[in-house]
């Protein structure tokens, strides 16, 4: 070392400059190098994880949002227990044009190649809570199998049912839905859509939050089954609120004889169903021309179907209502209602058609009931109701 300086002092070896620029050649392959280690190490680390997410938290949560909306309620497709099998829960991301263009499939062979027990599925249209909810507790138990249940309320409305109750998380993706206006009829598209999607669902009510059961499960349901037409009212009413309310812009795809009302309470078989969802024609017209005061929730589907279908319709509701209180709306029952005197209302003295034979059963379910009704009806439910 001492002869290194004293070289350097008598000018002899190399300089100060030739010293440093030696030393950074060494130093900047060390550097390339630890640069190099440290994004290996980050790739062998990122890639350790990313196996990790897949193999223990599912292919599916990593899967980009964009190839989700294809199948949102199907999984593989390869089989036929993926196409009978009904959507494991009732959210889903699709909108209403891709829902009812996925409900408009329709099997073109009548037998079905499984064993199938049809259902009926209960839609309810709620502004919310279902204070009869109990009720339809003790209707629905011990049938599981033979029904299907969805819920259309408004979209920000949370239900806290506990997982035990038949009503746990069977709300639909919903929409404000305003009464007489077209965003109603869209409520009731969009349940028969989504009831539409469960192969096994053969029959569709439309219920609301205030309606409740007359018979036992096992009533309503040979009723529905063994009946030889859909219930819809469909009447040609000749005054100011029936054929008053028609439109001449309407035509020629509807013509004022052609123009119907009936209740919004209905019931209609899967064919049925297909057709509303599918409907191209009568939509337009209805949300364009049926504004208030026309009511088009009293005339959409019995005209469209009245038109389409005309001998697969009773021409008469379900649902038992009274209008004798007058009012743009049905009489309302609390508490105080519940008595003898209405539950024979409900069945006395009644005659109807049912498969063109008169029948003393003409209503299956009735409306309108108060929260405040719950009890007393469960106190009776037994021995008015059977069950």
């Amino acid at each position: 070392m001492k002869s290194r300086l004293v070289a350097l002092e008598e000018g002899k070896g190399p300089s100060p400059i030739t010293i440093i620029k030696t030393n950074q050649a060494r130093v900047l392959p060390l550097i390339i190098l630890q640069y190099l280690m440290t994004f290996l190490g980050v790739g062998i680390v990122f890639s350790i994880l990313s196996m990790f997410m897949i193999r223990y938290l599912g292919v599916q949560n990593v899967v980009p949002v964009a190839q989700s909306v294809v199948h949102p309620c199907y999984g593989d497709q390869s089989s036929l227990e993926s196409w009978i099998r009904p959507p494991s829960t009732m959210m889903h991301t699709m909108n209403d044009t891709e829902l009812f263009w996925r409900a408009s499939f329709v099997p073109r062979i009548e037998e079905y190649p499984f064993e199938r027990t049809p259902k009926i599925a209960f839609m309810f249209l709620t502004r919310g809570p279902l204070p009869m909810a109990p009720l339809w507790e003790r209707f629905f138990k011990g049938n599981e199998g033979f029904y299907s249940i969805y819920i259309h309320s408004l979209p920000n409305y949370q239900a806290n049912f506990s997982p035990s109750s038949v009503f746990y998380r069977r709300q639909i993706p919903s929409q404000v839905a305003e009464w007489g206006k077209m965003s109603m009829c869209d409520a009731e598209r969009r349940l028969l859509a989504n009831g539409l999607l469960d192969i096994s669902n053969e029959w569709f009510v439309l219920l609301s939050e205030a309606c409740i059961p007359l018979h036992n499960f096992s009533t309503i349901y040979r009723y529905m089954s063994r009946s030889q037409y859909s219930f819809m009212g469909s009447v040609d009413e000749r005054g100011p609120y029936g054929r008053g309310r028609y439109n001449a812009n309407m035509a020629p795809e509807i013509n004022i004889t052609e123009w119907r009302k009936g209740s919004q309470w209905f019931e209609i078989n899967r064919k049925l169903a297909t057709d509303v969802v599918d409907d191209k024609i009568f939509y337009p017209k209805f949300e364009k021309y049926c504004r208030p005061a026309c009511y088009v929730d009293e005339h959409y589907f019995p005209t469209m179907l009245s038109i389409q279908s005309p001998r697969l319709l009773a021409n008469r509701s379900l649902t038992w209502v009274d209008w004798s209180r007058g009012g743009a709306h049905p009489a309302t029952f609390g508490k105080a209602d519940i008595k003898e005197q209405l539950f024979k209302r409900f069945f006395d003295g009644k005659t109807c058609t049912y498969n063109n034979e008169n029948s003393s059963v003409c209503y299956l379910f009735a409306r309108k009931f108060a929260p405040s009704a719950l009890e007393p009806l469960l106190e009776n439910a037994s021995k008015v109701f059977g069950f």
